[in-house]
C-alpha cells in the first residue's frame, strides 16, 4: 500500500525549474532512495513534499492531499524532514533538541520512552544530553537531527544527504542506524549523493537527472545497471 504518492511534482525558484514534473511512490514500510548528482533536484523534491517551497502537482500522503497545506500541518500529519545541514538548535542542549522534536505531542510518558529509545540508538547523545548541540561534532549533530525527527513518531521520515561532510567511520555508523530504523518498520525516503550507500540499504531507488526521474527499480537491480555504475558507482 502506498503511503506517499507523488504525481507531476514541479518545484521552481523564480524562473529556474528545479523539479520537472516527476512521479514516484513510497509504500508503507519501504526504504526508498533518490540518487543523483548535486543539483539534480533531490533536495528540492523533499522541500516540495514538506511545503518548504511551493510545489505544483499532486502529493498524497496516507490518502490525503498535502500539496496545498503549510509545513506545520504536513508535519502534524506524520511527515518529518531531517534537512541537509542538519538544522539542529545550536544554543539548546541535546535533551532540549529532542524535546523540540516532540513539541506536537501531549503524551509525556511516551515522549520519555522515545527519548530513551533515541539515546539507545545513539549512545553518544546520551553521554552528551546536557551539552549544547552547537558544540557537537558534525556526526553527532547528524545523529541528533535524526533522533529529533524520530521524537515526533513520523509515519514517513525524509532524510536529506545524511552522509554529507562526515568521516567514513561516522557515515558507516549513521547508515547502520538508518537500516535499524527501517527494520523497525519506519517508512523512509532517503536522498543521497553517495549512491553506493543508498542502494545498499534501500529497497527501491529512483535516479534523478536535471530535475527529472530517468531510471527506477529495485535497488539491487540498479546497483548492477551499467548506466548507474558508470555515472554514480565509479565504474
Amino acid at each position: 500500500m502506498s503511503l506517499l504518492q507523488v504525481h507531476a511534482l514541479k518545484v521552481a525558484y523564480g524562473g529556474i525549474q528545479a523539479v520537472r514534473g516527476i512521479d514516484f511512490h513510497v509504500d508503507q514500510g519501504e526504504l526508498v532512495c533518490l540518487i543523483g548528482a548535486n543539483g539534480a533536484g533531490k533536495s528540492s523534491t523533499l522541500k516540495g513534499l514538506m511545503g518548504l517551497v511551493k510545489p505544483h502537482g499532486e502529493v498524497k500522503f496516507a490518502g490525503e492531499r498535502m500539496h496545498k497545506l503549510p509545513t506545520h500541518a504536513i508535519a502534524a500529519r506524520g511527515m518529518a524532514l531531517v534537512p541537509e545541514g542538519r538544522g539542529i538548535f545550536g544554543r539548546l542542549t541535546v535533551a532540549e533538541n529532542l524535546d523540540m522534536g516532540a513539541y506536537l505531542r501531549k503524551d509525556r510518558d511516551g515522549v520519555r520512552t522515545d527519548a530513551a529509545r533515541a539515546y539507545a540508538l545513539f549512545p553518544r547523545l546520551a553521554e552528551r544530553s546536557k551539552q549544547l548541540a552547537g558544540t557537537l561534532s558534525g556526526g553527532e549533530q547528524q545523529m541528533l537531527a535524526i533522533a529529533r525527527a524520530l521524537m515526533g513518531r513520523p509515519r514517513l521520515l525524509l532524510l536529506d544527504e545524511p552522509s554529507m561532510g562526515l568521516a567514513p567511520l561516522m557515515v558507516q555508523k549513521i547508515y547502520e542506524t538508518i537500516a535499524a530504523i527501517a527494520a523497525e518498520g519506519v517508512t523512509i525516503l532517503l536522498v543521497e549523493q553517495n549512491a553506493n550507500l543508498a542502494l545498499q540499504v534501500s529497497h527501491r531507488a529512483y535516479v534523478m537527472e536535471s530535475g527529472a526521474i530517468t531510471l527506477s527499480g529495485a535497488s539491487d537491480d540498479l546497483a548492477q545497471n551499467p548506466q548507474v555504475r558508470a555515472a554514480y558507482l565509479g565504474d
